[in-house]
């Protein structure tokens, strides 16, 4: 197996920190053509273009991301290497890169990743939101250490990974202190006519929430729908509708947007996954968070 050159690795590093080859020749106190021809050797060697062309400028392609985090590793190991062998404090925390589905409620996220801060491991937490796919994805090249999900994993996918329930909880419907004294008589039948905000079917309870409706012949009137749970609940606090939330994070909701409850769905469940490469959680703070999470969150409605 061909070694990774680490000075082609340097100067990659280089350019794509200072923004450009003309500014890292003079860092480094090289040619412009010294390290570009570096840098294509770099591509050469791994198979990939490493930057592509905007403009004028040079910007990281997705695997020059990749490669631009991993050297970013690399260099701050070295530093801390040199560090320690002098004798002089690191200050170093282990990175603990999380990934977020786009579907999962921010407030979830936040209450499931809140022990990670508060451990004492003393870790550097990088939260990366994006799809639920192509977060999965990213576990394969260990660019993202564990994904938190609204779904399960599906099986046959191209990475292994493993599933872990952090918890369920059932569905309530907030809304403004106006709306809930017009809608909450007769709930849930109420609903039918009312104003209503939904997730869209990026959520997995989308589709519980529709087929709970169906079933009970339930028809609101869809006023819009959000990929963004938050800026779904910003339009709930202004009136524009009622909203379902998860009931675990119903006592942050009320607080947080100044909203109440007009009903609960106990028959509508969310559950919310921890997607890692490891069928044993191995570290300590993400075994803290899951612990955390399914003993406090997910236990009882907050």
């Amino acid at each position: 197996m061909q070694s990774l050159n680490y000075h082609h690795l340097l100067y990659f590093h280089t350019v794509a920190h200072e923004g450009g080859v003309a500014q890292a020749g003079k860092k480094l106190h090289l040619s412009h053509p010294t390290i570009s021809a570096q840098i294509h050797a770099l591509e050469d060697q791994l198979g990939e273009r490493l930057f592509q062309k905007q403009g004028r400028r040079l910007v990281l392609t997705e695997v020059g991301q990749v490669v631009y985090r991993y050297a970013d590793e690399i260099f701050s190991i070295g530093r801390e290497l040199v560090d320690t062998v002098k004798g002089r404090p690191t200050g170093r925390r282990p990175r603990l890169v999380i990934g977020i589905a786009e579907s999962v409620p921010k407030l979830v996220a936040n209450r499931v990743l809140e022990p990670v801060l508060r451990g004492p491991e003393r870790v550097r937490l990088l939260c990366r939101e994006d799809s639920a796919e192509r977060l999965v994805l990213a576990l394969g090249d260990h660019s993202v250490d564990a994904v938190i999900s609204d779904a399960p994993l599906a099986a046959g996918g191209a990475v292994r990974a493993y599933g872990h329930l952090l918890g369920e909880c059932g569905v309530t419907i907030c809304a403004t202190k106006e709306l809930a004294a017009r809608y909450r008589r007769g709930f849930p039948g109420s609903l039918t006519g009312a104003p209503l905000l939904m997730p869209s079917e990026l959520a997995s309870v989308r589709r519980e929430l529709d087929r709970w409706l169906d079933a009970h012949g339930i028809a609101p009137e869809i006023e819009a729908e959000f990929d963004d749970s938050a800026l779904l609940k910003v339009f709930g606090q202004q009136g524009a509708g009622l909203f379902p939330i998860p009931t675990a994070i119903e006592g942050l909701v009320r607080k947080q947007y100044d909203v109440v409850v007009v009903g609960h769905i106990p028959e509508v469940i969310e559950r919310f996954y921890l997607i890692s490469p490891e069928r044993r959680l191995r570290n300590a703070a993400v075994v803290r968070m899951t612990e955390n999470a399914r003993d406090k969150l997910f236990q009882a409605p907050s």
